[in-house]
């Protein structure tokens, strides 16, 4: 069955050469791949947090929220270029059907990053399995942090919890 579903492919990252912060979600879920935005699912917590964190207004279009992550020197990305996977969810994703992103080159053209933290488990553990091995010891060597998924999926945290261990990671 697996085998019959279509590719799901990411989008490019938000970014410019002074990212200093690279968050990254594992791959975009249904209602994001629809909209070909990032966190587009009305209940992900992620626009609401950057909009307490930075200072945005949440009735910003998306392409103002994007900016003004850029201009905090924060870039988003995906750790997978490709997969198969039925819905949202990250344990549906086919594993032998993951590409990761070239992030050797990635980080090659984006030399300011000081850290990367991973919007959840799954794209920590994707991470540390297809990409870390691919990398420098420069770049294998920038800080990781793993921060509790905004997704609805994982709602067992409020986002007002979530807020206070993002803000740490992104902030202090």
């Amino acid at each position: 069955m697996l085998n019959t579903l279509p590719f799901n492919h990411s989008f490019p990252p938000i970014a410019d050469n002074n990212a200093r912060v690279l968050i990254l979600g594992s791959m975009p879920g249904v209602k994001s791949l629809e909209e070909q935005q990032y966190y587009a699912h009305p209940r992900n917590a992620f626009w609401p947090i950057m909009c307490v964190l930075l200072a945005m207004k949440p009735e910003q279009d998306y392409d103002k929220r994007c900016q003004l992550l850029v201009d905090n020197h924060i870039a988003v990305w995906d750790v997978l270029k490709a997969c198969q996977r039925q819905g949202s969810l990250d344990q549906a994703i086919n594993t032998a059907s993951m590409v990761a992103n070239d992030f050797n080159l990635w980080l090659q053209h984006h030399s300011d990053i000081q850290k990367i933290v991973f919007n959840g488990a799954k794209a920590e553990q994707v991470f540390k399995r297809l990409v870390l091995p691919t990398l420098t010891k420069q770049q294998a060597a920038i800080v990781r942090f793993r921060l509790p998924s905004t997704s609805p999926a994982h709602a067992s945290s409020s986002i007002d919890a979530k807020l206070g261990i993002w803000r740490q990671a992104l902030i202090d």
